[in-house]
C-alpha cells in the first residue's frame, strides 16, 4: 500500500496531480482544499495518499493534511459513499467545517454538498458523530496559532487562487467579494466565481 507520496509535479488538473518520483509518475486524485498546497510544475510536492484497491483497478487519493485523509477514510465508511463521493464532499466543505457539520448534526450543510441527499447526510451523522470526535484535537491544532483568519472554506479558495498564480491580498479580495452574503455557497463555485471576476481585471 502507498501511504504517502514525495516528489516532483509533473502537471497538475483541477482535480488530479501526477507526481514524478524517481521517474515514476503517479496519477492521484485530490480535492479542492488540496488543490491549494498543489505547487507549480517542477516544484516538490509531499501528500498522504489513501490507496483505494478494487478487482480490476488500483487509484490513488491525496490529501494535503493527515486529518483529510482521515476523514476520507471514515468517509468509505459510511454506507453508499465511494471515492469519488468522498472526495467530492472534501470539496465542498473543509475539514474543520464538515467536522462540526457532523458533530452539530448540521443535515442542511451537509445537504449542501452535491450528491449529498437528506437521507445520506443523516447517516453520514449518525456513523460518523462519534468517530470524528478522535480527529477534533488534531482540527483545533490546525486552527490555532498561526493559522488564517478566514474561515475553512475561504482560505481553501484562496489558496487554490494563488496556487494559481494570483497575489494573495487580491485573492482574498475577490474571495471575500463573492462569499459576502452567500455563506452557503459551495466552494467550486466560489473559486469559479473568483476566477471569472479577476480575469475580467
Amino acid at each position: 500500500m502507498i501511504a504517502w507520496l514525495r516528489g516532483a509535479v509533473q502537471r497538475k488538473t483541477a482535480d488530479s496531480v501526477i507526481i514524478d518520483v524517481s521517474g515514476v509518475g503517479y496519477l492521484v486524485s485530490i480535492p479542492v482544499s488540496t488543490l491549494g498546497a498543489v505547487p507549480e510544475p517542477g516544484e516538490e510536492i509531499s501528500l498522504h495518499i489513501h490507496t483505494h484497491l478494487r478487482e480490476d483497478s488500483l487509484s490513488l487519493f491525496g490529501f494535503a493534511t493527515e486529518l483529510e485523509k482521515g476523514l476520507f477514510q471514515l468517509l468509505l465508511g459510511v454506507s453508499g459513499i465511494g471515492p469519488k463521493l468522498a472526495l467530492s464532499v472534501l470539496s465542498g466543505l473543509s475539514a474543520q467545517d464538515l467536522l462540526a457539520a457532523i458533530g452539530s448534526s448540521d443535515d442542511a450543510k451537509l445537504c449542501s454538498i452535491p450528491g449529498i441527499g437528506k437521507k445520506t447526510a443523516a447517516r453520514l451523522c449518525l456513523e460518523l458523530k462519534d468517530k470524528v470526535r478522535q480527529l477534533v484535537p488534531e482540527a483545533r491544532l490546525q486552527t490555532g496559532a498561526g493559522a488564517s483568519v478566514l474561515s475553512g472554506h475561504l482560505d481553501d479558495a484562496v489558496s487554490a487562487l494563488v496556487n494559481l498564480g494570483y497575489k494573495r491580498p487580491v485573492a482574498e479580495d475577490a474571495v471575500k467579494k463573492i462569499d459576502q452574503g452567500r455563506p452557503d455557497l459551495r466552494i467550486e463555485d466560489l473559486i469559479r466565481e473568483a476566477l471569472s471576476t479577476l480575469m475580467k481585471r
